[in-house]
């Protein structure tokens, strides 16, 4: 598959989750306890995602998501859908009584039983005001059901020969992909910790204990991305955002992009890299070096969604102009490192302090590449 030949670069560009408002906290709630049902739980979130579309379009952004608001969990909510996938809920723990995210297993062969992001896709297209919007459709990184657990959370009755689930799993996503082109999406976001974690020596080593090859596993999951991504029209956008952990503003692994920078960079079939970058775990930008010339683009992020104190503008430009010794200043843009809400619960910082730093973003923009 050739890339797309012309990628839509946004400036600034976000991760697509936001802190969800106080009304959808209220109505999960009520939905959970058995006092709202379901067409009134996506009723309170259809109000909410319409005010965010709003927002998002006043804040200069032209990518537009619907922040997320109908996940708890930025990957589990899609993937439970799969046929073959099981999602298990963990016991209270700590002594908050926080409950540690859900597991994910395979328990039998994956199916794309029905569209999944479609109807939510089409909801959001429906609340655009602006000609130039363009909606994205943030979905998790197929990596997203192997590598936590491996070998052993993958049924071995329903995959004896692990290349058939790769194949499978790849299947059910190109599934997915061409549903949302035929209702007309045009930019699709795979959201991936597992090649961020291969950055981190303490997290290789665990999947080393699993019966993993650290050294092949970034090439095996970018052939099973670009499987995935095999059947995507031209006209689709197709990003990935690398993630180190952004559970309530904590992180998991840190290390810099070395590991995987040359096959991420210069196989992956994407258009566009969203690439943490908001602090010292993620390294230095040397590894740019390894982006092609031509029409792949990454976004630096360089704006901390963990935290709600505003970086210094001409810091963070001055980050940019570091990059641009590595990769073309043309092929950079900047945004947030993460989401501001990858889970329900968000992270710790306000609404207004989340709104502050994507201002920040359209300002830096303004003054590094001119007003778009």
């Amino acid at each position: 598959m050739a890339p797309t030949e012309h990628p839509i670069l946004h400036k600034p560009e976000h991760v697509g989750s936001f802190l969800r408002p106080q009304s959808v906290h209220e109505a999960r709630a009520a939905h959970a306890q058995g006092k709202l049902d379901d067409t009134g739980l996506r009723k309170v979130e259809d109000a909410a995602i319409q005010e965010l579309v709003k927002q998002q379009e006043a804040a200069g952004l032209r990518s537009v998501s619907d922040g997320e608001f109908r996940r708890e969990y930025f990957h589990l909510d899609f993937l439970k859908h799969l046929g073959g996938v099981t999602v298990t809920k963990n016991k209270l723990v700590g002594e908050k009584d926080e409950a540690a995210p859900p597991q994910l297993t395979v328990t039998g062969k994956l199916v794309h039983k029905k569209p999944i992001q479609v109807e939510d896709f089409q909801f959001v297209k429906s609340c655009l005001s602006h000609g130039d919007s363009v909606v994205k459709v943030a979905i998790p990184s197929p990596t997203m059901i192997h590598f936590r657990g491996g070998r052993a959370a993958i049924d071995i009755s329903s995959y004896p020969d692990m290349d058939q689930f790769f194949e499978d799993l790849a299947a059910v996503y190109r599934a997915e992909i061409a549903a949302l082109a035929e209702t007309g999406v045009t930019y699709i976001q795979l959201d991936d910790t597992n090649l961020a974690y291969l950055c981190s020596d303490e997290m290789r080593a665990a999947a080393e204990s699993r019966g993993e090859d650290v050294q092949q596993l970034p090439k095996q999951y970018v052939e099973l991305i670009n499987a995935a991504l095999r059947d995507k029209p031209a006209s689709m956008t197709a990003a990935i955002h690398l993630c180190r952990g952004n559970f309530r503003s904590r992180f998991f692994s840190s290390g810099g992009y070395e590991p995987v920078a040359e096959v991420l960079l210069r196989d992956l079939n994407v258009d566009m890299f969203l690439l943490e970058y908001d602090d010292e775990r993620s390294g230095g930008f040397e590894p740019l070096q390894h982006l092609p010339k031509g029409h792949k683009t990454v976004t630096l992020g360089l704006i901390s969604t963990k935290t709600g104190k505003l970086e210094d503008k001409q810091e963070v430009i001055a980050r940019i102009r570091e990059a641009a010794k590595f990769a073309p200043l043309e092929q950079l843009s900047v945004g947030p490192q993460c989401g501001f809400a990858s889970t329900v619960h968000g992270n710790e910082l306000t609404q207004e302090e989340q709104w502050a730093k994507i201002k920040l973003c359209q300002d830096i923009v303004e003054e590094v590449w001119g007003k778009q």
